[in-house]
Formats: C-alpha cells, structure tokens, sequence
C-alpha cells in the first residue's frame, strides 16, 4: 500500500529559538508557505522565535493566503524586541489573521502588552468574528489594559450578534484563558460585563491575576452566573474570603456542566468552604471531576462538609481532589474515608492510578490540634474583616442613592422661602 499524499495541515517553527529580524532572515524557514496554491495549512505553530517589524510585514500576506487556517500559536515571538517594535509588528500579523475567515484559536501567552502596545490587539479582538478560544497568559496587561481586552470582548459579542442577524453562521467565543496578568480587582466590572456578553463560554481561566474578594464577587455574580454552560472555573491564587466564596456558593449550583473547579490558593477559610462545599452537596453539579482547593485554610469544618457532598451523591462524578496546605491532619479520617470513596469509584470505572484520580500528597498540612486556638481566633477575624467589607460595598452603594437625591433640585416652595430670606438680609445691609 502506498504511503499518504495528503499534504501536511500543521506548519511549525515551534520553540526554534530563531531571531527573525527581516524579511531575508524569515524566507528561508517559510518556504513550504510560499507554494501555489497554498497549503491547506490548519495549524501555524511560530511560538518561541523572535520576530522584528520587517519579518512581520513579510509574514503578513503570506497569512492572508492561508484561507484554512484554524489555529495560530504566536506565544513568545517578541524575546529581546524593543518596546516600541510590539505595536507595528504585532499589527502587521493580527491584521492579516483578520482575512483568515476559519481562524478559530489563538495563543498569545508570554508576549508584553502592556497599556502602550495592547492596542493592535484590542482592535483585533473587537472585530474577528470566528474567535471561539483566546489564550493570554502572562502578558503584563494590569488593570487598565486588561479592562480594554475585556471591553474589545464586549464588542466581539455585538460583532458576532450582527452577523448572525445577517445570516451568517458564527461560533460562540467558547475559552478565555487570561492567567498571570495583573487583572486585579480594578477590571473585573469590565470582565463581567464581557463574559456576561458570552453566555457560551465553556472554559475560563484566570489564575494568579492578584483579584480581591469584591472583584471575584463581581465577576462571578454580574459575568459567569450568565455562562450556564460553563465547564471548567479556574480562578487559584486570586483571593475570596468569605465574600467571594459566598458569590461562588450563590452562582456553583447553576453551572450543571462544569467539570473542573480550581479555586486553590485563594483563602477559602473554614466558613468560606463550608459555604462552597455545601453549594455543591446540593447536587447541581454532579458531573463534576476535579476539584482544587489546596492551600485554602480549609478546616475540619469545611473537610466534613466535603465528605458530606460527596457521600450524599451531591458529587457523584467528582475524581480528583486536591487538599494539600490546609488545616487537618493527613491521617483524619474523613481524608481516609474521602479517599476510601474515590479509590472505589476509580476501581468501577476500570481507571488506572494517577493524576485524575484521588487525593494529592498531603505534604504541606497544618494540624488543627496544635494551633486551635490560634486559628479560631485567625479565622474569627478574617470572616469579621469579610462582612466588614461587605458592609462597606452596601455603604457605599447608600452612599451614591444618598449623592444622587443631594444633587436632585429641591421643591419650588423651597425656593421662594430661601428667595425671601435673601431679600430680608439684604435689607439689613
């Protein structure tokens, strides 16, 4: 039997470590590009070479010639590049992917756009109707910047509006992966509103973005309530407190799809857990598989509330889960019997050991019996500083309505009196 002719779908220069500053440099690593027809390349895989402003002018129509192609990963393309050679060189690529009608997937992690190089971006998130999943990890964005990525979402999802209204078939953004970039509390509002827009979103993932409790708050209660369909959360090393693991507990329960939950690293605390555990006992989300919560000031309480849902058939599907850095002892026996459960649901489902299944090493414990009253006092105070800010947000949405009535004009009758008592001093004068 002959071997195959079909052609290769995937091109790829991945992780050459090439510097490709002109267009000379680019041509000879292109070369199964430039044929005629051109290939009906899917996959262009460019991450980790460097690229200057001519190689990008140069690139740039070959892309446009490239009408089947689905996924372009530009990852870590601008190593070494001044800062203001981002802007023109990632303007002459994005431009170019605009003309790729079938381009669906693009990654570009560990590239900095911060606030004076994020504009070529944002233009073109704001007009590529076949997104259906954007990757950013790691880009410097902040608070600013990233509050313009979401708002070019926003304007993505009316794009995608019109022209379904024109008869087009046009996917929904399904995955945004934006992990590592200084989102902070600052930009959630603006996030809420973007993931609000697409309520077909599936997965999300928005890791170590230095986000506070009233942004996490924010963000789940005004934008991933919307995303019914929502399959996998992953929101470690942000903080919640009580107040966000209150907004996860009001919103878990209606993501009945959701198969991946990463809260770790995000100071649960005892009351915070029991809150999300016991959001999750309530049975919405029986298909969930991996749960991560290591590292949360989890504690006995919160331990047993998991134990309960599991038990209770709550989570009947749930695999994986990661306790390690919380506050019980590894040989507790609700770990023991936690385990006991997944094993045999491991061992029904004919599923070899590993990492998709069972608990984690529990290395990094601390003991209840040791430090109890240190922590219930630790814990009393976190929940107190939580509702104290609870109590600020309310106040200060008083604050406004109060604001908004100060600056409302006042009854006429009022004014003939203060009209009439200015008439009177100045009589005196």
């Amino acid at each position: 039997m002959s071997a195959s002719t079909n052609p290769p779908t995937t091109f790829s220069l991945s992780n050459l470590s090439l510097k490709l500053d002109t267009a000379s440099h680019l041509t000879p690593h292109i070369a199964p590009l430039l044929t005629t027809p051109p290939p009906p390349i899917t996959t262009l895989l460019l991450n980790g070479n460097t690229l200057g402003v001519p190689a990008c002018e140069a690139l740039a129509p070959i892309l446009r010639s490239l009408p089947t192609l689905q996924t372009a990963n530009l990852a870590d393309i601008f190593t070494s590049r001044l800062l203001a050679e981002i802007p023109p060189a990632l303007s002459a690529l994005l431009t170019a992917l605009l003309a790729c009608p079938a381009l669906h997937t693009i990654d570009l992690s560990d590239n900095a756009f911060g606030l004076n190089t994020v504009a070529p971006l944002v233009a073109f998130l704001e007009a590529h109707v076949p997104l259906r999943h954007l990757v950013l990890n790691n880009n410097g964005l902040g608070p600013h910047a990233g509050a313009l990525i979401a708002q070019a979402l926003e304007q993505l999802a009316a794009r995608k509006e019109e022209a379904r209204r024109a008869g087009r078939d046009v996917p929904p953004l399904e995955t945004i992966v934006c992990g590592r970039n200084r989102l902070e509390s600052g930009s959630m509002a603006a996030w809420a509103r973007a993931v609000r827009r697409h309520p077909g979103v599936r997965v999300v993932r928005m890791t170590q973005n230095g986000i506070r409790q009233e942004g996490i708050a924010t963000l789940l209660r005004e934008g991933l309530s919307a995303c019914e369909g929502l399959e996998v959360l992953d929101l470690q090393d942000n903080t919640f407190t009580l107040v966000g693991s209150r907004a996860l507990a009001g919103v878990v329960g209606g993501w009945t799809g959701l198969r991946e939950l990463g809260v770790g690293d995000c100071l649960l605390g005892g009351r915070g857990s029991v809150l999300v555990f016991g959001a999750l006992a309530s049975g919405g989300n029986k298909g969930l598989r991996t749960l991560r919560v290591q590292f949360d000031e989890v504690d006995g309480r919160g331990l047993g509330e998991l134990v309960r849902a599991v038990k209770a058939g709550g989570l009947e599907g749930l695999r994986r889960v990661e306790l390690n850095g919380n506050r019980f002892v590894e040989d507790d026996e609700r770990v023991v019997e936690l385990r006991e459960v997944l094993e045999g649901r491991r061992e029904a489902a004919g599923g070899e050991e590993g990492e998709e299944w069972g608990i984690d090493e529990l290395e990094d414990m601390e003991s209840e019996e040791d430090e109890d009253e240190e922590d219930e006092d630790d814990e009393k105070d976190r929940e107190e500083d939580a509702e104290e800010e609870e109590k600020e947000m309310k106040a200060t949405a008083m604050l406004k309505v109060a604001d908004q009535e100060e600056n409302a004009p006042v009854a006429e009758t009022d004014d003939v009196e203060v009209n009439e008592l200015a008439d009177a001093l100045q009589k005196t004068i």
